[in-house]
């Protein structure tokens, strides 16, 4: 049971709010229908909220996740004092279907995942001491073919997963019926440097039982706290009624003005009193900007032209889901200012209100959108969810400076229905249809907020979205643009930009999306694309951020992502998430998000890059050359960069795009890097342990302990976790190591250079297993004669079952596993002339996508070293990694 903390005598006449986030139940009601499911009589479990009920499901090697039904209950005890009360449970948000039940009765539903929402509870209350009041929430977060998102490249969770509020008003208050916005309004009609105009809107309601007389008075507060501005109305009300109110307050002469540089914030504080007595009372941010698209020349804030640059964000991370504390909200757009961001375009839904009050606090510009991504569904009631939605994060969302822009769908053609086409007539029928939302969606928020711009935003099929009308509609135009990842050249992203400029002249642009994937334990010198390298990853930010840069009329960009996110559909080199991205899911930054700091931040900024990879390996440079020349690019905004490798000086480069790049001959052991920008106190350091691997294994002058080797693979693959690194392939060379025969595995198509995309089940390391080498005859390694630990790693890429293509995972055409599947294979493998797997195949352990290892003791000796024998028997032998371990 909650008792309710009350505040002292003076206060119980205003507005009461607290979270009730504590001493919740929570169980699983499987297999019901959400209209007739019943709370269920046991399996509860005692949660704290924020809370979803996908936290680990998502990131399992099970298929799918729980999307269904799901009850919290929590008792509260409210004092008698309330009884006069209007009482409400404010959720901020609950995933996705919602009915919310006090002591039995029905209080309220709301249909949606992403917006807050208020339910009046006064009437179903009990009130006073040892007066028990049950509520029950009722969740879904099942697929509904009229709630948008219909599809996504992200995870519906489900579940409470954002603060629940209690609050408690006087029967005069501001409206608090009002799609949970605070019921007050505030507007700048008119701002510049010498002046500003503030219009405070609303509405009063009277829940009493007798007429009533009362004042709203509004005061605007300045940053230090100074009252510089007040306005005071008389509005009578009957009983029962709601009256709006509209207050022109006295220009604000020479304000401090908002910007990403001086985040301004004033307050305005509006109460309604009733003679002395204070009824009711709310405070609403206020930041004094102006702001101006223009199609040639980009964005304009107070007057000054401004590149909007920043990024994207989801809202969850590992081991949480969506179910964040506050500080954890804010921390991600910290994270964005410290990268010397200064737009964040909140993705694909509205977030927890920390996020917007962040960006308001700390001077980052943001881009606020419903959820109606890759489809439509054509009925009344989606259209009305859709609506209903927009209004709502309108509403909510009313207030904060830091918006500038409402947004209402993405990438909405993306994903046609079942038997639509461009061309077919069915297909022109559902472009209308999409245009026709997108109509009134536009004409919806231009009514609610005529002071902010509109955008809509599309995937790369210019075609398409011209067809259907969509660029002409909204005041701006995203894209979102992935040349040189899932399609084309990088080259492809500038002819793209310079298109919509010379076809659309009068549309401002904004690129609202681009990334690469980037898993930070793989690395290349020689990247590719879709290799999900760190390096591959650098090469197309830089080309794309120095394009976006280069052209004044693109008013802004947004990198996916800021930080990983799930999806649990996914499947690659990390299942279940998207790594395009400048941080991890733990929020470690990438080398691209040093790049991005060398680019953006006005105070002087040095960084030695892949910091994330501090152990590293590779042959040495020759026999009796006992050392690894590799490079390493230190980020800086300095015009140059000294560096020196254990105290010794390898000279200073300039910083070209804000890289400066270096070769270092990395020893054996520990190696540290101190990087310095010449004559400003300013550098770096960095520490590496090297493994370095003899190119002669027998050679005396560097003994031979280890050797990991990824087959088919041409990337370096670090675990950190045990401390291990991963080869890439190489053949056969007498007194080194190799294979002998074989090809590279690789898909049809050119969508990987190698490998596979699937999901290898059984294994945290689904990178090794996703590449192999098939056909080949052995695998050597002319090691000194000693006891060695031989490790074989396989999975069956070829005889597996086809799996559902999703759109995100590199493909626009051929199917993930949709390949003709070839008839198991089974084959020997012997270890020094032993059979240590006389058959290998599907009846012993070779299942397809699944992860299986073998171990051995093997003897090197008479310096024949360790040879590795492949017999087919069924088809062609495979091997997708091999260690060796010299035990003594």
């Amino acid at each position: 049971m909650v008792l309710l903390v009350l505040l002292g005598p003076p206060a119980l006449a205003q507005r009461l709010t607290q979270t009730i986030n504590t001493g919740w139940q929570f169980a699983k009601a499987p297999g019901q229908d959400f209209a007739s499911a019943q709370a269920p009589a046991s399996g509860w479990e005692k949660v704290a909220l924020p809370h979803t009920w996908n936290a680990t499901d998502v990131l399992d090697d099970e298929p799918g996740y729980y999307r269904g039904v799901g009850w919290y209950k929590k008792t509260l005890q409210v004092p008698t004092d309330w009884q006069p009360r209007r009482v409400y449970l404010r959720f901020e948000g609950a995933s996705q279907e919602t009915e919310v039940y006090v002591n039995g009765q029905l209080a309220g539903r709301h249909a949606g995942g992403y917006t807050a929402f208020r339910v009046p509870v006064s009437q179903w209350l009990k009130f006073g001491a040892g007066a028990a009041n049950e509520v029950l929430v009722k969740l879904t977060n099942r697929h509904n073919v009229d709630i948008p998102p219909l599809s996504a490249d992200f995870t519906f969770y489900g579940g409470i997963y954002r603060d629940v509020h209690l609050e408690a008003a006087d029967p005069v208050h501001f409206d608090l019926d009002n799609h949970a916005s605070s019921g007050v309004f505030v507007s700048t009609p008119a701002v510049s440097a010498a002046a500003a105009e503030v219009v405070v809107s609303g509405a009063v309601s009277n829940d009493s039982e007798r007429s009533r007389k009362v004042a709203v008075l509004t005061q605007v507060l300045d940053p230090s706290g100074r009252v510089v501005a007040r306005q005071q109305t008389s509005v009578a009300l009957k009983a029962g009624e709601r009256r709006p109110f509209r207050q022109q307050l006295p220009k604000l002469l020479t304000p401090r003005l908002w910007s990403p540089d001086a985040p301004a914030l004033y307050r305005v504080v509006s109460s309604i009193t009733e003679g002395q007595q204070q009824l009711d009372e709310v405070t609403n941010p206020l930041g004094l900007r102006w702001f101006r698209f223009d199609a040639d020349k980009g964005f304009f804030l107070n007057g000054q032209p401004l590149k909007l640059i920043g990024t994207n964000r989801h809202q969850d991370q590992p081991g949480l889901g969506n179910a964040l504390p506050n500080a954890l909200h804010e921390r991600d757009v910290r994270l964005l200012k410290q990268m010397g961001g200064n737009f964040l375009r909140v993705s694909h839904y509205p977030q927890d209100p920390a996020v917007l009050e962040a960006c308001d606090r700390l001077g980052i510009l943001a881009s606020v959108e419903i959820p109606i991504v890759n489809a439509i569904t054509p009925s009344a009631g989606f259209t009305q969810n859709c609506l209903t939605m927009q209004r709502e994060m309108i509403r909510q969302g009313f207030n904060h400076p830091s918006v500038i822009i409402w947004a209402y769908m993405n990438e909405v053609l993306l994903r046609l229905p079942e038997g639509i086409k461009r061309d077919n007539e069915a297909g022109k029928v559902y472009l209308q249809q999409v245009n026709e939302l997108a109509r009134q969606l536009e004409d919806l928020t231009r009514r609610e907020d005529p002071g902010r711009a509109t955008m809509l935003v599309n995937h790369g099929d210019w075609n398409l979205y011209q067809q259907a009308g969509l660029t002409q509609i909204p005041m701006l135009v995203g894209w979102n643009l992935y040349q040189g990842w899932y399609s084309g050249e990088l080259t492809g992203f500038a002819e793209f930009l310079d298109k919509h400029h010379r076809e659309l002249p009068t549309k401002p642009v904004l690129i609202t999306e681009y990334g690469a994937d980037s898993d930070v334990r793989l690395h290349s010198f020689q990247p590719r694309r879709f290799d999900k390298t760190m390096e591959y990853a650098n090469r197309y930010h830089q080309y794309y951020l120095e394009q976006i840069l280069a052209r004044p009329f693109v008013a802004g960009s947004t990198v996916w992502n800021l930080a990983e996110f799930n999806s649990e559909t996914r499947q690659e080199a990390v299942p279940h998430v998207n790594n395009k991205s400048l941080l991890t899911g733990e929020r470690q930054p990438k080398d691209t998000y040093f790049y991005y700091q060398a680019k953006l931040l006005k105070t002087p900024f040095l960084k030695i890059g892949s910091r994330g990879w501090v152990l590293r390996s590779g042959l040495a440079a020759g026999p009796d050359s006992l050392y690894c020349p590799q490079p390493v690019d230190v980020y800086t905004n300095q015009p140059a960069v000294r560096l020196l490798l254990n105290g010794r000086d390898l000279g200073t480069q300039p910083a070209e795009g804000g890289i400066a790049r270096f070769r270092v001959p990395f020893a054996n052991g520990r190696n540290q890097l101190h990087a310095e920008a010449p004559n400003q106190p300013l550098s770096d350091q960095a520490d590496i342990e090297f493994r370095l691997v003899p190119t002669d294994l027998r050679a005396a002058a560097l003994s031979f302990t280890e050797l990991n080797v990824s087959l088919g693979d041409a990337r370096i693959f670090t675990d950190d976790k045990l401390q291990q690194v991963w080869l890439p392939e190489q053949e056969y060379r007498p007194g080194g190591w190799g294979y002998v025969g074989g090809q590279v595995y690789k898909l049809p198509g050119e969508r990987l250079p190698y490998g596979s995309d699937r999901n290898i089940l059984g294994t945290d390391y689904d990178a090794i297993y996703e590449t192999q080498r098939v056909g080949l005859q052995q695998f050597r390694a002319d090691v000194p004669d000693g006891e060695y630990e031989v490790t074989l790693h396989f999975a069956e890429l070829e005889a597996v079952p086809q799996a559902e293509q999703l759109v995100y995972n590199l493909s626009a055409s051929t199917a993930a596993g949709s390949v003709a599947t070839k008839p198991t294979r089974t084959f020997a493998v012997l270890l020094n002339g032993l059979p240590v797997l006389p058959a290998l195949g599907a009846a012993t352990g070779l299942l397809p996508l699944q992860a299986t290892s073998f171990t051995f003791p093997a003897s090197a000796r008479a310096g024949q070293g360790i040879i590795v024998d492949f017999k087919p028997l069924v088809g062609e032998a495979v091997l997708n990694g091999i260690q060796l371990r010299r035990r003594y």
